[in-house]
């Protein structure tokens, strides 16, 4: 296989991948027309139209599907044949694409990145934020973070968080003013700042647990966000209720700026895991990410500042790794995936 040839499947996988050619131009580094022109040439030269295309969406063809379908396996073997080489080398060298939700980006992995490229300095992370439930094989990622509960059970998942509750909590204006909750069955008639996951475009009911009891709450409001950091500031001034992650609040509930509404009904979510498929060999790239973060002592209980902690950490160089991990994720009932991420202080 000739360079270009490689070159226009790759292009081709890439638009397949981010169906639009703007954000594949940008992954791939390289001006949108050259993209157009790639795949132009490309389906000249086998004699089929590939995508569909219109002023607002890229869809693959049938033929367009069948190639896709042969082309990832080849891509692969390719990436496993270079990843190959790094066995002779003291330091691995390549890509690692990790795909993760906003809140993991900024307030696990923005803090640490730094050191890990500065301890190995050949290999180029490319981080993708996305909300919605990617499928890392099809989107050609190395790895992803997310709750155990978005991770399918078919990959193997290495702890990065450990347990955390959901709770329910309100500015003490709004408690002064309205009725305090005494059930969560109360929230009905408060006003409650619900979320609509990017995910799957869908407002869910608020869950909690008690004991053995479990109840799923319905809860309205005259507000609605997709973004979580949205909600906790709406929440802080005075909107409503809202349903956010106890480390994402605990500072504030100890600044006196916003108050649990229930002490014993919380919603409960098994960690963050850091997973990868089960079905391929480990990349050398991912590998070394893998040992890095574990020599940041995980899994880390959420009552210390995992990011405060990551700019403190011994100098010592971290040493590969091959043995596989088998921890495995578990999919169940999604549920939101909430980080601390915000800094504390005066609100202006």
């Amino acid at each position: 296989m000739r360079g270009t040839e490689l070159a226009e499947l790759n292009a081709f996988a890439t638009v397949a991948e981010h169906r639009s050619f703007a954000r594949a131009a940008a992954s791939l580094g390289i001006a949108p027309p050259t993209l157009s022109h790639t795949i132009r040439s490309l389906e000249e030269r086998l004699g089929v139209r590939l995508f569909n295309r219109t002023t607002r969406s890229v869809a693959l063809t049938e033929a367009g599907a069948r190639l896709l379908e042969h082309v990832l396996p080849v891509l692969d073997g390719v990436d496993r044949a270079i990843d190959a080489v790094n066995l002779f080398r003291d330091k691995p060298m390549g890509q690692l694409r990790l795909n993760m939700p906003r809140p993991v980006a900024v307030a696990i992995i923005g803090p640490i990145i730094a050191r890990f490229l500065a301890e190995f300095p050949e290999i180029k992370v490319e981080v993708s934020v996305d909300e919605t439930r990617s499928d890392i094989v099809s989107g050609r990622f190395d790895g992803g973070i997310r709750i155990g509960e978005r991770i399918e059970k078919d990959m193997i998942a290495l702890r990065m968080v450990d347990p955390f509750r959901i709770i329910a909590v309100a500015a003490p204006d709004y408690l002064a003013q309205h009725p305090h909750p005494k059930t969560p069955d109360d929230l009905r008639s408060h006003s409650c700042i619900r979320m609509r996951w990017p995910w799957d475009n869908a407002i869910h009911p608020w869950e909690f647990e008690r004991d053995q009891q479990r109840l799923n709450v319905e809860v309205d409001g005259s507000l609605i966000v997709n973004d979580i950091h949205l909600m906790l500031d709406a929440v802080l001034d005075g909107v409503g209720v809202g349903y956010l992650s106890e480390p994402m609040v605990r500072p504030y509930i100890a600044e006196g700026l916003l108050a649990p509404v229930f002490t014993d009904w919380s919603g409960q979510v098994s960690g963050v895991f850091l997973y990868y498929s089960s079905r391929r060999q480990i990349p050398a790239t991912l590998q070394a990410f893998i040992d890095f973060i574990k020599q940041l002592g995980l899994p880390v209980p959420l009552d210390r500042a995992f990011f405060s902690q990551a700019h403190h950490l011994p100098a010592q160089p971290v040493q590969i790794d091959r043995r596989p991990i088998i921890a495995t994720g578990q999919k169940s009932r999604a549920k939101p995936e909430l980080l601390p991420m915000r800094s504390t202080g005066s609100r202006s």
